[in-house]
């Protein structure tokens, strides 16, 4: 939302926005996780900025296809991040703290907050885009809560085999 409110380029905006969690990142969730983080985050500005420019300089699906697709793949991405303590800052990592200190699923803790997010958006997008902000959100944070329930059962299955 500040990309569409202040009319500069996403890329430069989620990175600059991630900086002061890494603050909060360090000293809660630890250096390796921070830099992770880092890492991600750049990439993630890296390559969305080269691919806005080069390669879907012109392509376009149905919003709903893109918002219900694209929010499969970012929460299949984003599960794999977090199932290697790693994330894409902000919100991110808030929900993998609130995992670790309250055990509270992050898809759900995801979705709050980036509904959030959205919301204050859509005076800036506009309704419609911002309705299908909502969907991706909703289908980011199941995907996030499906894969970190199937992790804790795995989990469990491989503590129980061990005991035995």
């Amino acid at each position: 939302s500040l990309s569409y409110l202040l009319g500069i380029p996403f890329s430069p905006a989620f990175f600059v926005i991630n900086i002061p969690f890494y603050t909060f990142a360090v000293l809660r969730m630890g250096w390796n996780f921070t830099l992770a983080t880092f890492a991600a985050v750049t990439l993630l500005s890296g390559i969305t900025g080269g691919l806005e420019h080069w390669l879907f300089n012109g392509f376009a699906v149905a919003p709903w296809i893109g918002a219900t697709l694209g929010g499969g793949l970012a929460g299949l991405g984003l599960a794999i991040l977090f199932e290697n303590r790693s994330s894409l800052g902000g919100a991110n990592i808030l929900a993998l703290y609130l995992e670790q200190k309250y055990n509270w699923n992050p898809g759900y803790t995801n979705c709050v907050f980036d509904s959030i997010v959205v919301l204050s958006g859509v005076y800036a997008a506009g309704l419609l885009r911002g309705l299908y902000s909502v969907l991706a959100v909703i289908v980011i944070s199941s995907v996030i809560g499906y894969c970190k329930s199937r992790s804790a059962k795995r989990a469990q299955v491989l503590s129980t085999a061990t005991e035995l």
